[in-house]
């Protein structure tokens, strides 16, 4: 493959510009293959950190490297709300991790699509077969997931061009306006490296909501990604004083309980014992299908246990006892 940067491309760093062309299905596989020396730019090796320049030639080899897998395929059920020929959209309970991590080696969504998706092209990354974008494993709802690697690298593009509408409903303590947008820079945190905070020198994040029902001391919000970081909207609403229900890990459990009045402590700990993670579910996935042009859409029920969380809610602010 063989690529001329064009002037509006000139500055990019060469893995930003290998994933945001569609060439790599994510910047860290393309930061991989640079690495490896698959990505050249006029004929020489370089850094992921390149910066390109307009008319500079980028190469990569049809057959870049494929590290080994040690992905196992797993028999796990999985619900599916939508599938074609070359994409599904899965509904990720709680509790399901993405991908292998840190001390997580089974189990997971991707040992399921292994099994599952059985593809006649090897996937660019055997660790992540066609996943294209990630929900915590605590965050329930839609997915979507590429069944070959061409319909991959199609649909990592457009999430990288910000083409594919994710939106999701998400419980918050206090009060906030009907509408609103947080304009954040989102990095590792400097106090914890396995957290996610809002630093200077952080990427760029962008998060949009909506109030859909105030409660007492909680709100239901809709909310959209314009960007999609690593725990976005997590740390977009602790920063600003107002964590997401549950969430133990950004200050929206036992600690936001002790900072309610005392005369909603109770109700707050009543809504608080009926689910054990965050209140975060990705509901709605929308976008052009990256084969046929035709429009794809998805929605998704709450779960149970946030659909119990409002209903206490609502019977605190109703005066239901």
């Amino acid at each position: 493959m063989r690529a001329v940067v064009s002037s509006d491309k000139a500055g990019l760093r060469l893995d930003r510009y290998v994933t945001g062309e569609g060439f790599v299905p994510s910047r860290a596989l393309g930061q991989k293959w640079i690495k490896a020396g698959a990505v050249r730019v006029n004929g020489a090796a370089v850094k992921a950190s390149h910066p390109l320049e307009e008319g500079d030639i980028v190469e990569i080899d049809d057959t870049p490297p494929v590290a080994p897998s040690t992905l196992v395929p797993e028999d796990i059920p999985l619900d599916i709300a939508y599938e074609d020929d070359d994409l599904l959209i899965v509904r990720k309970p709680a509790g399901m991790v993405v991908h292998p991590g840190a001390g997580v080696s089974s189990g997971t969504l991707a040992n399921a699509l292994l099994h599952r998706l059985q593809s006649a092209e090897p996937f660019a990354d055997p660790m992540r077969p066609g996943i294209v974008h990630r929900l915590d494993r605590d965050t329930s709802g839609l997915l979507v997931v590429a069944k070959n690697p061409t319909c991959q690298a199609k649909l990592g593009n457009m999430i990288q061009k910000r083409e594919v509408t994710r939106e999701y409903v998400t419980i918050v303590w206090g009060a906030l306006d009907e509408t609103g947008t947080i304009d954040l820079p989102i990095g590792r945190s400097r106090g914890d490296r396995r957290k996610m905070a809002v630093v200077a020198e952080g990427r760029r994040a962008v998060t949009h909501y909506e109030r859909v029902e105030p409660f007492r001391f909680a709100s239901l919000l809709r909310v959209r990604l314009e960007t999609g970081r690593t725990h976005q909207i997590r740390v977009h609403f602790s920063h600003t004083n107002h964590p997401v229900f549950g969430d133990e890990t950004y200050g929206g459990r036992a600690s936001a309980a002790r900072g309610v009045h005392p005369n909603l402590k109770r109700p707050a700990l009543i809504a608080l014992g009926c689910i054990d993670r965050q209140a975060l579910h990705a509901a709605r996935l929308a976008f052009l299908h990256p084969t046929t042009g035709e429009p794809v859409e998805c929605e998704d029920p709450l779960p149970l246990d946030f659909c119990t969380v409002l209903d206490a809610l609502r019977a605190d602010r109703d005066g239901i006892s």
